[in-house]
């Protein structure tokens, strides 16, 4: 997948950076969602807990969603100009 024009350790970054946006946005869904079973399990008002992961793990899951896709993108893109030069 990596363009023969890239030089390998900036790819290997590139597929790190995307790693890392994955696990940023996974454990900050793990984690608003632990805070809704913890907020249950102490019989609290969940209203605050839900309203933020209405909004923000969709939020998240979109951001890294597209994210990812661009990049896949652009590395299409590159591959696509090279074979045509």
């Amino acid at each position: 997948m990596r363009p023969s024009g890239t030089p390998r350790w900036i790819f290997v970054l590139q597929i790190l950076s995307v790693g890392m946006i994955w696990v940023f946005v996974l454990s900050i869904s793990a984690w608003i969602l632990n805070l809704i079973r913890l907020s249950h399990r102490l019989h609290d008002a969940p209203s605050a807990s839900i309203g933020i992961s209405i909004v923000a793990i969709p939020v998240f899951l979109t951001g890294a969603s597209v994210l990812t896709y661009v990049f896949v993108g652009l590395q299409r893109g590159a591959e696509t100009t090279e074979e045509e030069s």
